[in-house]
């Protein structure tokens, strides 16, 4: 911290904290501003990228820019619930010990179960991960992580011995050939995908392949883009390998030096994938491209394969995996600067959870329920009395056995599985059924906190304090700064609590998270002569100053690697027993369930501005300015074939389980495939929940799921009327379709029906009984209607309904006047919707850091601005984050 500065008059103290945002695996350091007023709590007013943290260098996306603006949420818990009621935290700790303590003792520990989240701190996953496998005794602990690395998990285990990601974010700058592979890291790793921007801006012989079966906003750095079929890659990466060996461009001394098991795994890429040929007619895409990004791999000496969600979310991610890093090995294009297979994490701690066994089938410090030894080792660290043998239920298995009655009791931290999980309506289902759900969060009205028994207020970022690790292996302080509000706990304070109520107090009797942190350490250290990637052995005797203190280092930091390690293998040494890498033989195959000829394929994933199920980025008005309802999208030839209008409601369905999304046409999209958004739920939407249509298919190896390929139907909403809600209050509307945006002084509701009511003012003043000065205007065909309410002069509702497609028109300089005093004249412009002479509509959202819409881009562009560092140096937009800029230079296109 700095030393504070303070103001004259109002006694106002400033301090910046170093600290890491909490969103993506990217793991941005971030300096906070602290403002303290005498008499009041102290607040975050602002934020900026660090600029001496090696994962951003200074860079922030526009959520990571936004902390501040989501810090204060209305729907912040505050205290523990107890059956919806507020309660001491003694009685909410003691009840839920109790149910555990009886389903435990008529059951065993197997009928108890915790699901975690990589929103949480290592040291929270520790404790919680000794708890259960150590204490209790049972390994059914599993988190979100599943959902999102399970699968590059296994892949790693498998060719290197040991869950290691290779590479640095600098091999991502330093390399000649960076292929990116199943993600849009555009919109998903901002940061990264900015970084890389420039690196090719700066070095233009650096050339990029994006394969993903979508033309996303990635591909505009792309000199080849791939749109191979869905779930098709390892097909084209056996065929790459059996490619690299007919050219003679492999590394011979390097697999004979250093791997095991190449001459099996070719000759069965050989025969699967003989040719290019094969290759572009199993993955749909044409020969020339294939051969064009082989001629590059086997070409290029520095080579990246940065792979994500659209390799590990499939029910083949392991060989999909392995397939790449089989590549990497054939031609030693690992260990190097700028050459390895990168495998990058969704959240910001995915791989701390990994590291202390927060997945069902690991233990703590990269060790399993394979080997008697590594239990026994664990067993005997801990001291443990009940220490679990074998590995636990997998996420979606667990949720199964939750509705089976199997598992009788949950416990979920910093998630929201009711809907994450594939089939998540059904996941709703068994919680409602359960025993007891415990869920221990920030936010007290998630889907899945409204299913829960009890609900324990945790603290969230500014004032959780302990570390993360990110996708290139670098640990770094979240620092808390602020103190938690009402009654929240951090974490592992709760978990430790609940453990002393089960009467193991004196194994979990932490008084820092340091003292977890060195216990953490020094488990890591135990017997570790180069038998476990994972080593922090030389921070097992850290003080608590210098834990207050730590500095971003990527392990492992050992006694001769006192400053971490930037990449690894570099000396040709693997974890496994002989040290040699081990080749996979891939047998590539497709989904599990093709599309019918009625169906569509849909795939689901992030979109630019919100993170996960939106319980925090969706009360910041400016982080939906850019995407604001759930959508479909979809190429126009289906839009034909299906008979849908674009800008229309679309119902998919898979099942009883259905998802409304506006049509919106694009040929980035595949035919026959459709693209939607994982963010939208109950407490945002009404049945739009992406995950409740997903088939939950799984990896046999990794237990992910698989989110990127499900069959499901297609089809128009025949809506009666279309409109829009703006309130001061927040709602659950009448209609059979409704999704909620937060403004700045309120929501707005976008709203469809299949039935027109009787009468619009009773519909729309039936929601609003305090509200009785009313203004309206309604045609004579009763085909469009509008009305204001007002209290004391104030704007609080407008509703605006219409039967076509267009007479409901919104504009956003209605949304900004909200709440305010409206005098006769402006009355009749919220009637007719258009603002006063001299006021323009801005348009869409394109710059979420600015506020920049596509109207005054538009008109920038007119004016002479012609490129999009231009229009950066007039309106500001694409100077921030970089995040808008491949959609501005689109708008020249």
């Amino acid at each position: 911290m700095s030393n504070p500065v303070m103001a004259a008059d109002n006694i106002i103290a400033r301090e910046k904290v170093a600290t890491t945002c909490c969103y993506c695996g990217v793991g941005c350091g971030v300096d906070a501003e602290v403002e303290q007023v005498a008499n009041e709590p102290s607040k975050v007013v602002a934020v900026a990228g660090s600029q001496s943290h090696p994962a951003n260098l200074g860079r922030l996306c526009v959520k990571g820019s936004s902390l501040h603006e989501t810090q204060s949420s209305p729907d912040r818990l505050l205290q523990p619930m107890l059956y919806g009621n507020p309660v001491d935290w003694d009685t909410a700790l003691d009840t839920s010990a109790d149910k555990f303590r009886q389903i435990i003792a008529e059951h065993g520990p197997d009928a108890v179960a915790f699901y975690l989240s990589g929103q949480l701190l290592t040291e929270d996953y520790y404790v919680a991960n000794k708890l259960m496998k150590g204490f209790i005794g049972t390994s059914n602990i599993d988190t979100n992580s599943r959902l999102c690395m399970a699968s590059a998990v296994v892949a790693h285990k498998r060719a290197f011995g040991s869950d290691a990601v290779p590479a640095c974010y600098e091999d991502l700058e330093q390399t000649d050939l960076l292929f990116i592979v199943g993600s849009n890291a555009a919109y998903a790793h901002p940061v990264l995908f900015q970084r890389i921007a420039k690196a090719r801006e700066e070095r233009p012989e650096m050339q990029v392949v994006v394969i993903d079966p979508r033309r996303t906003a990635t591909c505009d750095i792309a000199d080849i883009h791939l749109p191979l079929r869905p779930g098709s890659d390892a097909f084209f990466f056996n065929g790459l390998l059996a490619y690299l060996a007919r050219n003679n461009k492999l590394d011979q001394s390097f697999i004979d030096a250093h791997t095991n098991g190449f001459d099996t795994a070719l000759a069965q890429a050989s025969e699967q994938c003989p040719d290019t040929a094969d290759v572009a007619k199993a993955c749909d895409i044409p020969e020339a491209d294939v051969e064009s990004a082989y001629k590059l791999f086997a070409q290029q000496e520095k080579v990246i394969t940065f792979f994500s969600q659209g390799i590990n979310q499939s029910s083949s991610g392991v060989d999909k995996g392995n397939a790449i890093i089989n590549c990497h090995l054939a031609t030693g294009k690992i260990g190097k600067p700028g050459s390895a297979p990168f495998s990058i994490t969704g959240q910001p701690n995915a791989m701390g959870g990994r590291e202390v066994g927060g997945l069902a089938n690991q233990l703590a410090a990269h060790m399993g329920f394979d080997k008697p030894e590594d239990i026994e080792r664990v067993k005997t660290f801990w001291d443990a009395p009940n220490m679990a043998q074998s590995n636990g239920l997998k996420a979606v298995d667990m949720f199964r056995a939750i509705e089976e009655g199997k598992i009788k009791a949950v416990w979920i931290m910093a998630t929201n599985p009711a809907v994450t999980l594939p089939e998540a309506g059904r996941v709703r289902r068994a919680l409602e059924q359960c025993d007891w759900v415990m869920v221990s969060d920030c936010i007290g009205n998630t889907d899945t906190a409204k299913l829960a028994h009890a609900v324990l207020p945790a603290t969230t970022w500014s004032e959780k304090h302990g570390t993360v690790t990110n996708s290139e292996r670098c640990i770094s302080l979240q620092k808390g700064f602020l103190p938690a509000p009402g009654e929240a706990r951090h974490d592992w304070q709760i978990i430790c609590q609940f453990a002393a109520k089960l009467g193991f107090g004196k194994d979990f009797d932490y008084t820092h998270q340091a003292d977890i942190f060195r216990e953490h350490a020094a488990l890591s250290a135990l017997d570790n002569d180069h038998a476990r990637a994972f080593n922090i052995s030389a921070m097992q005797d850290i003080t608590n100053n210098d834990y207050e203190n730590l500095k971003p280092i990527r392990w492992p930091v050992t006694a001769t690697a006192g400053e971490g390690t930037d990449r690894l293998f570099s000396d040709g040494r693997f974890y496994t027993p002989d040290q040699r890498a081990n080749f996979v033989a891939i047998d590539a195959r497709l989904p599990v369930h093709a599309a019918s000829l009625d169906q569509v394929v849909l795939n689901t994933g992030r979109v630019r501005d919100q993170w996960h199920t939106m319980s925090r980025t969706g009360t910041a008005s400016k982080l939906l300015a850019h995407v604001d309802e759930p959508y479909i999208d979809i190429h126009p030839k289906d839009i034909e074939q299906f008979h849908l209008i674009p800008g229309d409601l679309a119902v998919l369905a898979n099942g009883s389980a259905k998802y409304f999304g506006r049509v919106q046409a694009t040929e980035s999209q595949r035919r026959g495939e459709v693209f939607v958004p994982m963010h939208w739920n109950n407490k945002y939407a009404v049945s739009s929940c992406a995950d409740d249509l997903v088939n939950p298919e799984v990896d046999p190896l990794s237990g992910q799921p698989e989110f990127k390929h499900t069959p499901v139907r297609l089809k128009p909403f025949r809506q009666a009327w279309n409109g829009f809600l703006l309130s001061t209050e927040d709602i659950q509307p009448k209609a059979e379709y409704w999704a909620k945006i937060t403004l700045d002084q309120g929501y707005k509701f976008r709203l469809a029906d299949g039935t027109k009511p009787d009468d619009w003012l009773a519909w729309v003043s039936g929601q609003f009984p305090d509200v009785s000065d009313w203004v309206r205007v309604q045609d004579s065909n009763d085909q469009f209607f509008r009305a204001a309410g007002f209290i004391d002069g104030v704007l609080k509702v407008v509703f605006s309904a219409a039967t076509d497609k267009t007479s409901a028109r919104e504009m956003r300089w209605l949304d900004s006047q909200l709440n305010t005093k409206i005098d006769a004249n402006t009355r009749f412009a919220i009637l007719a919707g258009v603002p006063g002479a001299g006021v323009e509509d801005v348009g869409n959202i394109i710059c979420s850091c600015f506020q920049v819409g596509e109207n005054t881009i538009k008109k920038a562009i007119a004016g002479g601005c012609t490129d999009a560092e231009s229009l950066g140096e007039k309106l500001k937009c694409g100077t921030n984050c970089g995040s808008c800029i491949p959609e501005l230079k689109a708008l020249f296109k």
